[in-house]
Parts: C-alpha cells; sequence; structure tokens
C-alpha cells in the first residue's frame, strides 16, 4: 500500500513537471514561446471591408498586424492616446513596416463628423496630417465657442477657402461614407465606445498606455 502511494505520488510529481513544462512552452494564445498569434480569418475579412469611399492608411500594406480604429475627434480619450501613445506607435512600429494603422470615423456628434469630414476632404495625402492638427487642438476647437466656426478656422490655416469648407461640410457623399463607418462598426464589430482598436482581429477598448498597447501588437509580430 505504501509502495502504491509512493509510486502515486512519483507519478503525480512527473505530471506535475510535464503541465508545467508544456504551459511555460505556451504563450497565453496557445501558441509555442517566440511564436505570434495569428489573426482569425472570419474577422480580419469583416473589418477588412471598407466604407464606400475607402479607407485611408497609413504603413505598409503588407505589414504582418492591420489595427483598425474607430475613434471620434471629440472623444478626449480618444486625442489622450493619440498624443500619448501614437506617437511612439508610429515611430517604433508604423514607420518600420511592421504595422498597418487604420483610423475610422465613430463621431458622437455633429462637431465630431464635420471635423472627420474636413480631414477627409483634406484628401489622402493630408488626412492623418488634419488628424493629428484636430486631436491637438481638441479643446480650442471642440469644447469652446462655436465648432464650426472653429472648424472652419482650423480649415483656413490648412488652404481651405470659406466657399470650399461649406461645401466640404455640406457634401452628401462624404456624410454618408462616415455614416457608414460609424453604422457597420457599431452593428457588425460591435463598437459601444471610442477609441476601440482591432489588432489583427483583436478587440482592445481605451486609452491604452504605450507600454500597455505594445504588448497587444507583440502578440501578432514574429520575433525579431
Amino acid at each position: 500500500m505504501e509502495q502504491n502511494k509512493r509510486n502515486l505520488m512519483i507519478g503525480g510529481g512527473a505530471l506535475l513537471v510535464l503541465i508545467l513544462v508544456v504551459v511555460g512552452y505556451m504563450n497565453s494564445n496557445g501558441s509555442p514561446a517566440g511564436a505570434a498569434a495569428t489573426a482569425d480569418p472570419e474577422i480580419a475579412d469583416a473589418l477588412s471591408v471598407a466604407g464606400p469611399m475607402g479607407d485611408y492608411a497609413l504603413g505598409s500594406p503588407d505589414a504582418p498586424v492591420t489595427v483598425y480604429e474607430y475613434a471620434s475627434l471629440t472623444c478626449n480619450h480618444c486625442a489622450a492616446f493619440h498624443l500619448q501613445s501614437f506617437p511612439e506607435i508610429k515611430e517604433k512600429y508604423i514607420e518600420t513596416g511592421k504595422v498597418r494603422w487604420v483610423i475610422r470615423a465613430f463621431p458622437f456628434d455633429p462637431a465630431a463628423t464635420a471635423a472627420v469630414m474636413l480631414a477627409r476632404c483634406s484628401g489622402e495625402s493630408r488626412y492623418y496630417k488634419f488628424l493629428d492638427v484636430l486631436f491637438e487642438q481638441q479643446p480650442q476647437w471642440a469644447f469652446q465657442g462655436n465648432p464650426g466656426e472653429n472648424l472652419e478656422a482650423i480649415a483656413k490655416q490648412g488652404g481651405f477657402s470659406s466657399e470650399a469648407y461649406q461645401a466640404c461640410i455640406k457634401d452628401e457623399e462624404i456624410f454618408a461614407h462616415v455614416r457608414d463607418v460609424q453604422t457597420r462598426g457599431q452593428e457588425v464589430h460591435g463598437v459601444r465606445s471610442t477609441p476601440s482598436f482591432f489588432v489583427n482581429g483583436e478587440k482592445v477598448e481605451g486609452a491604452l498606455p504605450f507600454a500597455e498597447f505594445e504588448e497587444v501588437l507583440l502578440k501578432y509580430l514574429p520575433e525579431s
């Protein structure tokens, strides 16, 4: 009897060691340590469907990681992320070809809608520059005075005439695009708050600090 107990203990100990070895070898996604996690192809395919006017993207189209961000230009959490975390993400991962980044409109109010329409009107080459300015100057244009007049002042600084600004915010095609992107984000992808991100299909919510967002990115990047 005592011998049987001893054998069970030895066998149990060996099993525990085996479990620990396996757990140590696997990462949190069940992949071997050092290997990149893979995207769910169905989710990735659904996310790749752009609005009627298409997406504007930063980074290489061949990057191993694609991030879709749903943001509102009057969201202070979105502004905080873009001022505090995004510059380092852009320098370290987007500009080095590791991450492709797409910002999609998810406006919560008319001012945010007009602002993202203005960015869209600026053209693909200036879209992200306009977004940068709008996030940086958010307290001045979104929360003080008349947002429409404030946006027009920013537009003029960016080379728009008063006529071009008015034409932009009355552009029904761009408005329909923004509305379509937001509706699909909500109904298909379950976006309820901003900023919301999809990193190779994995949903991440909130204005994460750089270090925390980097942890998510690294799960999908091959070991360098």
